[in-house]
């Protein structure tokens, strides 16, 4: 199993521990001519609202042997085009991207990818 099938399996493990329920695996969505995959959609039944949260997760490994700049170049466009084709063809979903903790500790804490995810 490579890292990224161990991650993308430990990210949907977690989700499914908050209560969350795969729904797909992976989200295919089709926009502006382009077939697309988003590595995971899930919903979770919000009983206080009575309502149910729909989400689309985007798994990145940011592998150690892999350039952490090019990874988050990547990442963000493919943030980017999805967030676009969830907003146009399912804006019910809101977008997430998982990435493992040392990568959001290290990496995102400098200033140029800071600026790009507010």
């Amino acid at each position: 199993m490579s890292a990224r099938d161990a991650f993308h399996t430990v990210v949907k493990n977690a989700l499914i521990k908050e209560g969350w329920r795969i729904t797909h695996d992976p989200y295919s969505i089709r926009f502006g001519g382009v077939n697309m995959s988003i590595d995971l959609g899930s919903q979770k039944l919000i009983a206080a609202e009575n309502s149910q949260r729909k989400i689309a997760v985007e798994i990145k490994s940011f592998l150690p042997q892999s350039s952490a700049r090019y990874e988050f170049h990547t990442a963000l466009g493919q943030y980017m085009i999805y967030h676009k084709a969830l907003t146009k063809k399912a804006p019910e979903r809101t977008l997430y991207l998982a990435i493992p903790t040392v990568t959001y500790n290290t990496f995102f804490q400098l200033e140029l990818p800071r600026i790009m995810i507010e």
